[in-house]
């Protein structure tokens, strides 16, 4: 089986992405899981500090490998945004294929000392693990919003500049980075965000050469996907669409079934609908029809 390296290798030679998809639970493993295996294209799972907490550290490690070995299928795990060199190592301690170091929020010499710090910790683990910066703020929380979270600017001087991105990559060595470049966790209210800066996007790629990572895709259109990728996205998440989705069937089951009481009746509703978001975010993303 290919290691997540190759998987992003391909994608980005191919011009299509890997979508990367969160969970908090089992249903929503399952949700993702099925909608890869039934179009035939790898995956990520994603965990958040947040998330990890909940599932379990070790626990999502085990559940992704568990699926990957019975079905010798392509699922990979992510470390979704880490804010400790501590977390990091945990992670990657714990079997994950990819880290997510998020130092966006420290100073650019604060970011670098850390995700340098990740990477060398990686490279001495004696397995692959991808390491992935971050650089420009785009927020932290994965829900609906109102308004484009504070701290958060879309004018083209606050995107990231491809003269530092060149820089970071260059100081710390990580695999991968995520931009801002118009995107931001989350998604509106109203369900469609401002459009991403493609121009922007391929200056970045064109100035690192590594894999661009997309965050905070609930929201953004399919054209939009498409473009980007075009550019050298090779990994795009979601977590907001599914959560939303899952939160939707969930309570129009209870309503419509206030008697049931078995756990794996009223969640199957809600492992369809993330399955059903899944599905067309993963079409998008690898260009099926």
């Amino acid at each position: 089986m290919k290691t997540l390296r190759e998987t992003v290798a391909e994608a980005i030679k191919n011009k299509v992405a890997v979508g990367h998809f969160n969970i908090s639970n089992l249903e929503a493993l399952w949700g993702i899981f099925n909608a890869a295996k039934k179009l035939g294209v790898p995956v990520i799972i994603g965990v958040s500090e947040g998330e990890r907490d909940f599932v379990g550290v070790r626990q999502a490690s085990a559940l992704v490998k568990s699926i990957r070995d019975e079905y010798d299928y392509p699922i990979y795990l992510n470390a979704d945004h880490t804010y400790s060199v501590e977390r990091v190592k945990e992670a990657i301690d714990a079997g994950f294929d990819s880290v997510i170091v998020d130092g966006a929020k420290l100073s650019f010499e604060e970011n670098v000392a850390m995700a340098s710090e990740c990477v060398k910790y990686a490279r001495a683990c004696g397995r692959d693990v991808l390491v992935e910066g971050e650089l420009g703020y785009i927020g932290q929380s994965s829900k609906v919003l109102d308004a484009i979270p504070e701290g958060v600017t879309l004018d083209e001087e606050s995107l990231t500049s491809p003269e530092v991105a060149k820089d970071f990559v260059t100081k710390t060595g990580v695999d991968m980075l995520a931009p801002a470049v118009g995107n931001f966790h989350g998604m509106l209210r109203g369900g469609v965000d401002p459009k991403l800066n493609i121009e922007r996007i391929k200056a970045i790629s064109e100035a690192i050469g590594i894999p661009l990572v997309l965050h905070g895709g609930s929201g953004n259109s399919a054209e939009d996907f498409q473009a980007g990728i075009d550019a050298g996205v090779g990994i795009v998440h979601i977590n907001t669409e599914i959560r939303v989705a899952y939160r939707d069937a969930l309570k129009k089951f209870l309503q419509e079934n206030p008697d049931e009481v078995a756990p794996y009746k009223i969640l199957k509703s809600a492992v369809s609908a993330v399955e059903n978001v899944v599905e067309a975010k993963l079409k998008t993303f690898n260009k099926i029809s």
